[in-house]
């Protein structure tokens, strides 16, 4: 969960970044002549459009690695979720990590009725297509 709020953090800075680039390119600072800061003649376009599509690339890479970190963020919560409400599964025992579509179950269960109820539900969850079994019964 922290990573995700990291990673999201993290687009959002390339974001802020990006968009005052494009700001200072297209003009929207001007250039005042008694500046001690100019351009020292013509700005290579070819250039700039090449770091834009860089910086493009980089962020549409944390977009999708954000997105995945948020898709696996509620699969893990959906499966929680389900664990919580459950009578016959101790949760709090219960270590809940995705990883794309697959899920693992780590932890301690008191019985084998509880081991299998919790690989059932993680099982009957949209979006998980196996799930690894590193339950210890106690």
């Amino acid at each position: 969960m922290i990573r995700t709020m990291l990673k999201l953090v993290l687009v959002v800075i390339v974001i802020v970044g990006l968009a005052f680039l494009l700001g200072r390119w297209s003009g929207g600072s001007k250039i005042v002549p008694d500046s001690p800061v100019h351009a020292a003649g013509p700005i290579d376009t070819s250039k700039a459009r090449e770091a834009g599509a860089k910086v493009g690339e980089a962020t549409a890479k944390a977009a999708n690695q954000a997105a995945e970190a948020l898709a696996n963020g509620a699969i893990t919560a959906k499966i929680k979720s389900k664990m919580v409400l459950d009578d016959l599964v101790k949760a709090r025992n219960i270590n809940v990590d995705t990883n794309g579509s697959v899920v693992t179950l780590t932890g301690v269960v008191g019985s084998q009725a509880e081991r299998q109820r919790a690989l059932q539900l993680a099982k009957q969850t949209e979006g998980v297509t196996s799930v690894i079994d590193h339950l210890r019964e106690q």
